[in-house]
């Protein structure tokens, strides 16, 4: 018997179970409710039992559990989206990293100001002197400011202007009113 017709026949070397890098199915475990029903939902997607018989196990009604099959349906094709390669931005991380990035160019504007102010001394320039800021033209960017006006002098002021001349005899009779007829000519109402 040479040796590779000693290694063909069986029992004659160990055999090894070949590990192949695979794990059981193992969903992340929920409140024991959760599990329940989705042992449940499961076992009637693999034909097991009947909705009406899942429904009833679950302590739920038929509608109740079609709502139920269709969230996980829902679930599952979502899980099969493609996910996005490398580490997913946040806008909660996308803010923070721009913070950071705005605190570490205004930290190089100061120091390139400090820069230019030492390099001036150095060669004798004097700071330029702050100019005061500029007024806008007349109407140009700017409210005209309004003198306040109270209504009642304004009002007080317009009837003085308008009071006739000469002033009228009080009369004691009641106002007449005036009626316009779809004419255009007035005719006077007394009260009687």
């Amino acid at each position: 018997m040479t040796s590779d017709n000693a290694a063909a026949t069986p029992g004659a070397t160990k055999t090894r179970a070949r590990k192949t890098g695979r794990r059981a199915p193992c969903p992340q475990p929920g409140s024991s409710q959760a599990n329940r029903l989705a042992a449940i939902v499961l076992d009637v997607l693999a034909g097991v039992r009947l909705p009406a018989d899942a429904a009833q196990q679950g302590g739920i009604s038929l509608p109740s559990y079609y709502h139920l099959e269709q969230r996980v349906l829902d679930a599952i094709v979502r899980a099969c989206e493609p996910r996005p390669r490398g580490k997913v931005r946040s806008p909660q991380r996308q803010l923070e990293q721009l913070q950071r990035q705005v605190t570490r160019w205004q930290q190089e504007c100061a120091r390139q100001q400090t820069l230019v102010r030492a390099a001036h001394r150095t060669i004798g320039l004097t700071p330029p002197a702050a100019k005061p800021a500029q007024k806008p033209a007349d109407g140009a960017g700017r409210k005209r400011s309004r003198r306040p006006t109270v209504r009642a002098l304004k009002a007080a002021k317009l009837l003085r202007e308008a009071a006739p001349a000469q002033p009228e005899q009080a009369s004691t009779a009641p106002p007449v009113a005036e009626r316009v007829t779809p004419g255009g000519q007035s005719s006077a109402l007394s009260h009687p």
